[in-house]
């Protein structure tokens, strides 16, 4: 039994951990890295074609953005997730194979005018979106799934993102019985539409994550209404815009049910009929998929409204643009509006193009609601940043730039301590992941000293085995070098299928089959056509 440290280890992004037991290779998550990351991640120990099982904990991208990639390579295993996080990676891991798509082509444009001879290849394409997505088996939550023999699984509402999950995993091999659980990405308490976390009673191993294992949020609930309601009437008293650089899952949604208490109640004084664009067509496609899990993922005051006949992510004035020309337009209206556009992060997507029109005009309020990753636009801006280049253009920022006091998704330090506070007994060991270097020392110490848990911040390549309850091989913090180019085109196809062949082979050691005789003799001489 093994637990392999691979991604989102003293980083943020990238989440990634490998499971080896039963005879199984299992993965949690299988995430894209986003913003700057400062170490290496460890490769897989086996290639993707012997990945069996991935269970996922949610449907954002640096958890679940490179399942297409793993399908690319030859995987053919199934993916276990809640049905909202099917329904979510169904529309979020094809907007990721088209922006792959579309930059690669965009790119590849740009090296013509150049005469560069190299073409590039996207990372996935939607063939590997569409492919990876229908091995996602949707799941409920709180009950247990048998996956095979001696593995089983069980998702818990954490209240991150519609359908976010802690993983409950029992594995059994012989005599050796042990229980980890994967926190995910834990939510903040008392916040709109969602549930607050569920804690989990028992285990042996934990795995939790640290994103704000260093900071507080403010004692008191926000009040985000008021704030957001006084954001919006200075803004527009001086003719501007608000844009709002909002992920298109999540806290899209949650901003929406803000707005729409602010329209109902009339609380904008003299600009009651405000208009607000969405402009994300992935955004829109979310919401719908809020509306459809509504009464599995609302929190009480959510559904009450439900039950009542109230949507309560719609309202006057709501206005969805989908087609690129209806995104275009909205720059071209003059009367003060909010914007609400992705990414959140501002590295991609529509919003850099609202940005463009808005960034240089001081009547305009850019407001952030989200986590700003180090490395990335939105980062530049929250920290001050007087130009940026947008497009290959330097824009000044004249705006003023806005954070909503307290708006996270992630459940604060106190937050983190509660929940793994909640075990019964203290697990043999709890692995602290999912955070910035220094936070996620800072908070295992954290743990060990004042709470008496014996906390471990694992380096990516770490292995550990379950069964003795030791590190078998520590890994290190391997400074990023630049990476060698990834083999691309008709070669990476071909690579990827002598790894899918590889892995059957192995996985047919022992096994009578009448054919493999004849398949070798196939393969040489393919082989030694190609010699010649």
């Amino acid at each position: 039994m093994k637990l392999i440290f691979l991604g989102a280890d003293h980083e943020v992004t990238g989440s990634c951990h490998y499971l080896e037991a039963c005879g199984k290779h299992m993965l949690v998550d299988y995430g894209m890295e986003q913003g700057i990351n400062v170490f290496e991640n460890a490769p897989l120990p086996v290639s993707e074609a012997m990945i069996d099982y991935v269970f996922l904990t949610h449907a954002h991208v640096d958890h679940s953005g490179l399942l297409p990639l793993l399908y690319a390579r030859g995987f053919r295993g199934q993916v276990y997730a809640t049905e909202a996080t099917a329904d979510l990676c169904s529309i979020m891991l094809r907007d990721c194979a088209h922006i792959q798509m579309f930059e690669a082509e965009w790119k590849n444009r740009k090296a013509k005018r150049s005469e560069s001879v190299e073409k590039i290849e996207p990372l996935y394409t939607m063939e590997d979106a569409d492919g990876v997505i229908k091995r996602i088996v949707p799941c409920h939550y709180d009950r247990e799934i048998e996956i095979c023999d001696g593995v089983r699984i069980r998702f818990t509402d954490v209240g991150h993102l519609l359908g976010s999950a802690s993983i409950e995993v029992w594995l059994e091999e012989g005599t050796v019985k042990k229980k980890l659980v994967f926190s995910g990405d834990l939510g903040n308490s008392n916040q709109p539409l969602l549930r607050d976390p569920i804690p989990t009673k028992q285990a042996d191993y934990v795995i939790m994550e640290s994103t704000y294992g260093d900071r507080l949020h403010s004692a008191e609930r926000p009040d985000y209404v008021r704030e957001l309601s006084a954001i919006l009437k200075e803004t527009f008293d001086r003719g501007g815009n608000v844009v709002i650089p909002s992920f298109a899952v999540g806290r899209t949604q949650e901003m929406l049910y803000f707005l729409r208490k602010i329209k109902v109640e009339r609380l904008v004084e003299g600009h009651e009929n405000f208009q607000v664009y969405v402009d994300s067509p992935l955004a829109v496609e979310a919401t719908g998929i809020f509306q459809k899990n509504r009464m599995d993922c609302y929190d009480d005051e959510a559904r009450e409204m439900v039950m009542e006949g109230i949507n309560p992510l719609a309202f006057a004035g709501l206005k969805l643009a989908i087609t690129s020309d209806e995104s275009k337009e909205i720059n071209f209206i003059d009367t003060p509006k909010v914007i609400i556009s992705a990414s959140g992060m501002c590295d991609a997507g529509r919003i850099r193009h609202h940005l463009k029109h808005n960034l240089w005009r001081p009547e305009c309020t850019i407001l952030f609601v989200g986590y700003q990753s180090v490395g990335t636009l939105g980062r530049a801006l929250v920290e001050g940043a007087e130009e940026v280049r947008l497009f290959g253009e330097p824009i000044q920022v004249r705006a003023q730039i806005r954070t909503l006091t307290g708006m996270s998704g992630h459940a604060d330090k106190n937050g983190l301590i509660a929940w793994v506070s909640a075990f019964e007994e203290k697990p043999k060991k709890v692995f602290v992941v999912h955070g910035e270097d220094s936070v996620c020392n800072a908070f295992a110490e954290c743990l060990k000293i004042e709470y008496g848990q014996r906390a471990y911040a694992p380096y990516s390549g770490t292995v550990f085995d379950l069964a003795s309850g030791k590190v078998e091989y520590e890994g290190l913090p391997i400074p990023i070098k630049k990476k060698a180019k990834p083999a691309n085109g008709v070669f990476a196809r071909l690579l990827a299928s002598a790894q899918r062949l590889l892995a059957l082979v192995q996985k047919s050691d022992g096994m009578a089959n009448k054919d493999m005789g004849k398949f070798a003799d196939q393969i040489n001489a393919l082989c030694d056509k190609w010699e010649r």
